[in-house]
Order: C-alpha cells, then sequence, then structure tokens
C-alpha cells in the first residue's frame, strides 16, 4: 500500500484548473495572499516634498515679466492687481519691491550671474517684513533657456529688545538711518545703471547712425549709377528711334520698289515664273495664271505639281539642266487650245551675282506662229503649181 500526504500550496496550484467539486471551500483555500505594491518612485516623492514644504518660494516669469510658473507660498511678495487680470510680476508685486526688482531683471538679463536684492522691505496686511531677492536667467535645460527665476527668502528680524525707551529709540532711528542709507545706496545703482544703459544707447545709436551714413552714402552711389543709366538709356533710345525711321524708310523703299517691280512685270505682259534652287515657286506674275493652274497659295511648292495647258513634258527637265549649265534655253511651245509661247529659262542672278534658282517666262507668240504656218503652206502650194525644172 502506499501513503500520501497532502500539501496545501501544491494542491492548490495543481487542481486550479479541475471543476469546482474537487476543490476545498474557496474561502479555506484562498488565504491571505500578500501582493506586494509597487511603490512610486521615491525621487520623485523627495523631491515634490522637498518642493512643497522646505524650497523657497520662487517665481518663473519670461524676458517681458509675464509669469509663467509658481513654487510655495508667494502671497507675501506679490498679489493680484486690481482691475482686469494681468499675470505680470511687474504689476503683481508688493510695494517696496517693484523698482529693486525691475533692477535686478534688467541685470539679470545681461548674463547668466545671479543678482541679489537683500533686506528688501515690503508691505503686507499691514505689516512690514524683510526679504532677500534672488534673480537669475536661466541657460539650462533648453525648455526653460532665456527665462528667470526670481527666488523669495524672508530674513529674521533681531530678536534683542531693548532695555529702555531710549535705547528703542536709537535703535528706531539706527534702524531707519539704515533703511535711508540703503534706499540711498540703491538709488545709486539704479542711477550708476541708467547711465550705463545710456552711454550703452549712445554708443548703439552712433553705431546705427555711421550705418545710415553708410547707406545713405551707397543710395546717393546708387541714385548717381541709375542717373547715369537712365542717361545712357535715353541716347540708347534716340539711336534706336533714328534706327527705326531709317528701317521705316527703307522698308517704305523697298515695298516701292516691289510694287514697281510688280507694275513693270505686269505691264509687259510677258507671265513670269520665279523658282528657286528646289524648283519651288518663290514668285509670279499674273499672267502665268493663264497658262498655269496656279494661286497665290501654290507658293513654296514644286512648280511640276501644277495643271498646265503647255505640250512640254520636258519643262521639269529642262529647268534641272540649265541650273546645272547655266546656259539659258528657249523653245516654241504650243497650247491644247491652240495658242503658241515662246518659253524661256534662264538663271535667277542676286545682286551678288550668285545664282538662286531658276525664271521661266512665257511670251505668247500666237500671231506670228499662226501667220508663219500660213507662208510655210501658201509657199507649199506655189511649188506644187510651179514646180522647179531641173
Amino acid at each position: 500500500m502506499k501513503i500520501f500526504r497532502r500539501i496545501s500550496a501544491v494542491s492548490s496550484a495543481e487542481l486550479s484548473d479541475f471543476p469546482s467539486a474537487f476543490f476545498r471551500n474557496r474561502s479555506l483555500t484562498t488565504e491571505k495572499k500578500f501582493i506586494p505594491k509597487v511603490l512610486d518612485n521615491i525621487q520623485t516623492i523627495t523631491e515634490q516634498i522637498l518642493l512643497q514644504k522646505f524650497s523657497p518660494a520662487s517665481v518663473l516669469v519670461n524676458e517681458k515679466g509675464d509669469i509663467i510658473f509658481i513654487t510655495g507660498r508667494t502671497g507675501k511678495y506679490i498679489e493680484p492687481a486690481a482691475g482686469k487680470a494681468n499675470m505680470n510680476i511687474y504689476a503683481m508685486v508688493r510695494e517696496g519691491l517693484r523698482p529693486d526688482l525691475s533692477e535686478a531683471i534688467r541685470k539679470a538679463m545681461r548674463d547668466y550671474s545671479p543678482v541679489v536684492i537683500q533686506n528688501a522691505r515690503i508691505q503686507g496686511n499691514g505689516t512690514f517684513h524683510y526679504v532677500d531677492v534672488t534673480v537669475q536667467r536661466l541657460d539650462a535645460p533648453d525648455s526653460v533657456k532665456g527665462l528667470i527665476i526670481i527666488i523669495f527668502s524672508d530674513v529674521k528680524e533681531s530678536a534683542e529688545k531693548p532695555d529702555s525707551k531710549t535705547r528703542e529709540g536709537k535703535s528706531r532711528s539706527s534702524i531707519k538711518l539704515k533703511e535711508l542709507e540703503e534706499q540711498l545706496r540703491r538709488s545709486h545703482e539704479e542711477l550708476q545703471s541708467t547711465r550705463e544703459e545710456m552711454q550703452t544707447s549712445q554708443e548703439e545709436l552712433k553705431s546705427t547712425n555711421e550705418e545710415l551714413q553708410s547707406t545713405n552714402e551707397e543710395l546717393q552711389s546708387t541714385n548717381e549709377e541709375l542717373t547715369t543709366s537712365k542717361e545712357e538709356m535715353q541716347s540708347m533710345n534716340e539711336e534706336l528711334q533714328t534706327v527705326n525711321i531709317e528701317l521705316q524708310s527703307k522698308v517704305n523703299e523697298f515695298i516701292r520698289a516691289n510694287d514697281d517691280m510688280k507694275n513693270l512685270l505686269n505691264s509687259t505682259e510677258i507671265a513670269t515664273l520665279f523658282l528657286d534652287k528646289e524648283f519651288n515657286i518663290r514668285r509670279f506674275t499674273d499672267h502665268v495664271q493663264n497658262i498655269l493652274k496656279i494661286r497665290d497659295s501654290d507658293i513654296g511648292r514644286p512648280f511640276t505639281d501644277l495643271a498646265t495647258n503647255l505640250n512640254y513634258p520636258e519643262i521639269g527637265a529642262h529647268a534641272i539642266s540649265v541650273l546645272k549649265t547655266l546656259n539659258t534655253m528657249e523653245k516654241a511651245i504650243s497650247t491644247n487650245d491652240n495658242r503658241w509661247f515662246s518659253v524661256r529659262i534662264m538663271p535667277y542672278r542676286t545682286l551678288a551675282d550668285k545664282v538662286d534658282g531658276v525664271v521661266i517666262t512665257f511670251s505668247d507668240i500666237t500671231i506670228a506662229k499662226m501667220l508663219e504656218i500660213e507662208l510655210k503652206e501658201l509657199n507649199d502650194s506655189l511649188q506644187k503649181l510651179h514646180p522647179k525644172k531641173k
């Protein structure tokens, strides 16, 4: 036989997935379990306690004096100003500390070294108390760099009490004298600071004045250059106007010469066709339309593509031959409607004696050709009537 012993921890762990009928009463099995509670970050809690109970009151402001963050109880040093809500340190600081704090913030803005105001007397709730104020511009971390922190530290008054009224009066007079001396010292520091700021401002104004003078001289030089450029542009404009007039005159002369040439060619009643080196139509006279089916829109087309009444299929080959040999070719050609033309093909020469195509002229010789044919027929008939003796 085997003997077993029950172990509570093991059986509880092994039988956790079995039906509830196999378990003991859950109130017995689920004994009090100790779940360790994870504590918060001790460093964070400690820092919060130190800030709340032991750190001095402080205010974080920007360069304009606007309050960004407040630490601790600052009611003894600042209070809301009457009227519209204004979260600015200059408006909220209590009486007696405003001029010293303004001067300290101006000094702190110059560098990152702390500025300390000692034994500043401020009034609150009908009583006077003294406080040390430290003003420093922050240089790290980057999230608060350039901001100013103002720290208030209370100054404990002396616990010694005078033994007699005379001694108490002397003590009060001494305190009053010290306050006056302190006010005089602060006024002197403010005056000195104001003088330094004025000197700095004068130097900056002097530097700015020199820069403005230099800029003025540059502007004067630029103005002179612009004046010179304007004169040059006017001179160029006058020259361009003169050239334009000359060109307009030449264009008018060209138009007049073109009209004269056109009238001359039309007055000769000689159909003339001008071709370029590729034998494309360059120009033609009006009489060409009586021989070739040509229009103004045909300029630039090959002349061999045009329909014609001439019985002259070799005209294209003859034009090529004339352009190659530079020799003039002339032939009498008939048309489909029994007209006769003297077709003359010659090279087209420019004023520089350069060959730049061909010129084809068509002279109407129908009357002469008909007379020639009649004379030939009459001559033939006479020879038949009077044959010559051998």
